[in-house]
């Protein structure tokens, strides 16, 4: 797919449509991306190369890109091996070539394919600098965005910002998402990232003031034109703002009793005029679910006791929640219990010790099935809800 960065900066990166899981968790039903590019200046420098399995495709683009000239440099911004499977064929093919990357970097260089390339590298930290010619490339670090050994590369001729996986979403190059940049970038920001609010404050902290025109993410598309959506998005999601005004109801049921809870309830909020996400917890994606209850400012939790504790799936979706820090959120719950209720309990334990959580006044007991009384109930919760 021939994309278009600058006069200087060209893509070479790949797609995947082989992949079903990202990272072995992730559904990816529109492909990946594998970004990799290269500057062409008086020196040239490549950053990253790509996943294992396109290593003869990606290395054919950079020929080709190279049009007979050879490269100086390869730039490693993060070693997860998506991005870095090609590091062993670059450097044997191009033997005058060196390799920049951190310390740490070099380290997990060495773990994952037994060279650190101690003779011909450029270990890369905050601040650092790499003449091309007409092109500088400055250094950021960005420890735990979200490896350690990330590191960032800003060109300050075109005003490029090579973000690492930062700013990445699912999807290949190709796929031409009808709901735009933010749906599957959300999804990616929270499942893979979302646990490491602190360290992106701290790397959009680094980034301020400076002038950035292009975004060159190592997944998905070359962000370009106004920026402002993407940048304050990711600061949005990083301080776990609130993006959007709603309620996510997540449940999960056996006969369809707590079901039944659930979308009374959504009725009852949508009536007046609250945005209500309803999601079956062991039907839908469980990540999708977990993009919804960061985007949105209140979660009520509805499940059935299970062996005295929380149903199985419930119980991994709030270990996914405490998992990526989840907080500044209105919380409610709605169990089910046909003997001894005890759904409640449970959840609201798994939550302790997550920062800024307040609970809903009104929580909702169903025995069994669901009465006046447990209507009751969830309109006096979705009074206090909207």
């Amino acid at each position: 797919m021939d994309i278009k960065i600058t006069n200087d900066i060209k893509y070479i990166g790949v797609d995947d449509h082989q992949v079903d899981l990202f990272e072995g968790l992730y559904d990816v039903p529109n492909g990946m991306a594998y970004n990799s590019y290269v500057i062409l200046d008086d020196k040239i420098a490549v950053m990253d190369t790509v996943e294992a399995h396109f290593g003869g495709e990606w290395m054919d683009k950079l020929t080709a890109a190279l049009g007979g000239r050879t490269p100086d440099y390869l730039i490693v911004q993060h070693v997860e091996p998506d991005h870095s499977a090609n590091i062993t064929a670059f450097m044997d093919k191009f033997p005058a070539a060196t390799i920049c990357a951190s310390a740490q970097a070099f380290k997990l260089i060495a773990n994952f394919y037994g060279i650190d390339y101690a003779e011909r590298r450029m270990v890369l930290a905050d601040g650092a600098k790499l003449e091309l010619g007409r092109h500088t490339l400055n250094f950021v670090t960005a420890p735990m965005v979200h490896w350690p050994e990330v590191v960032m590369t800003y060109d300050s001729t075109d005003k490029v910002l090579f973000s690492a996986d930062a700013f990445g979403k699912f999807g290949a190059q190709d796929y031409d998402d009808p709901e735009g940049w933010a749906c599957e970038a959300r999804r990616y920001y929270f499942g893979i990232v979302g646990k490491f609010g602190a360290q992106v404050q701290n790397l959009l902290k680094k980034l301020e003031g400076v002038e950035i025109q292009i975004i060159c993410s190592l997944h998905g598309p070359i962000l370009s034109g106004d920026l402002s959506e993407y940048l304050t998005l990711y600061n949005t999601w990083s301080s776990y703002g609130v993006e959007t005004e709603g309620v996510v109801i997540a449940y999960t049921t056996v006969y369809g009793h707590t079901r039944e809870a659930a979308e009374y309830l959504a009725a009852r909020l949508k009536a007046k005029g609250r945005r209500a996400v309803v999601t079956d917890l062991a039907r839908d994606d469980q990540y999708e679910a977990v993009e919804d209850a960061f985007r949105h400012d209140k979660l009520v939790l509805c499940t059935t006791t299970y062996n005295g504790g929380v149903f199985p799936v419930m119980r991994e979706f709030i270990e996914h929640l405490v998992d990526r820090g989840y907080q500044k959120r209105t919380v409610a719950f709605v169990e089910n219990g046909s003997w001894a209720p005890m759904a409640a309990k449970g959840m609201k334990a798994m939550l302790e010790g997550l920062k800024d959580i307040t609970y809903a006044e009104h929580n909702v007991k169903i025995l069994s099935a669901v009465t006046d009384d447990v209507r009751a109930q969830l309109d006096a919760l979705a009074e206090e809800l909207a």
